[in-house]
């Protein structure tokens, strides 16, 4: 049976140690060239490493930045002649603090990297993605789901991502390319468990009761892991959901219901 993604080439912004990393492991095991971008050259070769060399390309770049992102298009097709699937991974980390204690300079980061890289990074492949009539999947968040307290900026950010992206998948529609969103629940990787860590210490109680308080709230009573974020993604850049645009797959262990 042919893998997923054969043939295609996936572009990854914001690829870190968490799900970016899985996004690129999983799309170049569903048969992808991968095309690996963020700020930190280091982290871009550690992950690169673990997929074949001749199906990988590193190109760092601030997604912040027109001209990093021009030459981020021009190094992809360059390299491996056009691009099926962008995934906009990239993010600023929330203040966690009531919005009335929130600095705006945080929150004008946030949407310039969030919203704003994720509409600069779609508009420059927009020409290539038509060739191929491909697919852009944007990375939300289950915050969309919720409004408690101390994620208001996070919020703010990933509300304006998704309107984005529907207006976006309204607009580039009659061109053949398809903007979905993949909006993860909590993630158990290293940071996670770093986290509730942090917060057993707090409260004088273990990492697993933190874990397991936080996961009861779900239907599967767990936590979806990295991976598990990660087949969502390949499976909306992929032909798989050739009729699918302008939607939210929720990943979550059905902690909240869309």
């Amino acid at each position: 049976m042919k893998a997923m993604l054969d043939d295609k080439v996936v572009v990854v912004s914001g690829v870190g140690p968490g799900l970016g990393r899985s996004v690129c492991r999983a799309a170049a095991e569903a048969g992808a060239a991968v095309v690996l971008a963020a700020r930190t050259e280091s982290r871009l070769r550690e992950v690169a490493a673990e997929i074949a060399p001749s199906r990988t390309l590193v190109v760092p770049t601030d997604i912040t930045d027109d001209a990093a992102v021009a030459n981020l298009v021009d190094r992809t097709v360059d390299t491996f002649g056009r691009v099926d699937a962008l995934v906009n991974n990239a993010f600023a980390v929330p203040s966690m603090k009531p919005l009335e204690r929130t600095d705006f300079q945080q929150i004008r980061d946030s949407l310039d990297l969030t919203v704003l890289g994720g509409l600069r990074m779609t508009k420059a492949f927009t020409p290539t993605l038509a060739e191929t009539r491909g697919s852009v999947v944007m990375i939300n968040s289950m915050v969309l789901r919720h409004s408690e307290p101390r994620y208001g900026s996070y919020k703010l950010s990933k509300a304006a991502l998704l309107a984005m992206s529907q207006t976006l998948a309204t607009e580039l529609g009659g061109k053949g390319i398809r903007i979905n969103s993949v909006a993860p629940g909590y993630i158990w990787d290293d940071q996670l468990k770093w986290y509730f860590a942090e917060v057993a210490k707090k409260y004088g109680i273990t990492a697993e009761q933190v874990y397991d308080q936080t996961a009861g709230r779900s239907d599967l009573k767990r936590l979806p892991e990295p991976d598990e974020i990660a087949r969502a993604v390949v499976f909306l850049a992929s032909d798989w959901a050739s009729a699918i645009t302008g939607q939210t797959l929720d990943v979550n262990c059905g902690e909240y219901h869309a």
